[in-house]
């Protein structure tokens, strides 16, 4: 996870009409109490995808590498609070297979908090972790649980991204500048391996 630019996640244009306005009154119109079990709410965000996907630079929220399909993430869930499944402010873009370890929990660290330097990714392992003097005290088990509950320490799905990443900046596939913008934890960590090198 990694600071996310809040100056690009302004509503797109068009987004209350098509999205808030039509949804809001999908659930005026089908109550809960009238749906088939499990029925969810009716599915107007996904159109808003791709400038999801730009507001958080092609990144999913939470793995904090290149995601070139996404999802578009309820962070409040739609189980939780439907009143918000229409809302901007509420989706995050996510790697399916993240959201899905999300799924309808409401104990997850929301990537909209996390500044710079909360996380690192460690190297050989490439593992993630919390840095503790950055996470404000009062959301360490938070920070640790989601890290835990969403598969995103070492998880082999996310520790095989994080390998083909560093394989292709190692191979000169990829330049430092590339791997920042498609991998920044694990640029961060060979800018910190390297600058342990030269330190005396």
């Amino acid at each position: 996870m990694i600071k996310i630019d809040r100056e690009r996640l302004t509503e797109p244009a068009g987004f209350d009409v098509r999205c808030r306005q039509k949804g809001l009154q999908w659930l005026a119109d089908h109550p809960k109490a009238t749906r088939k079990a499990n029925a969810r709410p009716r599915d107007y965000w996904s159109p808003f995808k791709p400038q999801l996907a730009n507001a958080f630079c092609d990144l999913c929220a939470y793995g904090a590498m290149y995601e070139p399909v996404g999802t578009v993430d309820h962070f409040e869930p739609v189980d939780a609070n439907e009143a918000r499944a229409y809302d901007w402010d509420n989706y995050r873009f996510a790697s399916a297979w993240i959201n899905s370890s999300k799924n309808k929990r409401t104990a997850v660290l929301d990537p909209l908090l996390v500044q710079s330097d909360w996380f690192e990714v460690l190297l050989p392992s490439l593992q993630l972790v919390i840095v503790p003097d950055k996470v404000p005290v009062h959301l360490h088990a938070l920070a640790e649980q989601t890290l835990t509950d969403l598969h995103l320490r070492d998880d082999e799905r996310v520790l095989r991204q994080r390998r083909a990443w560093l394989r292709k900046y190692e191979e000169g596939k990829l330049t430092i500048d590339g791997l920042r913008e498609l991998a920044p934890l694990i640029a961060a960590a060979v800018e910190k391996r390297a600058a342990s090198k030269v330190s005396p």
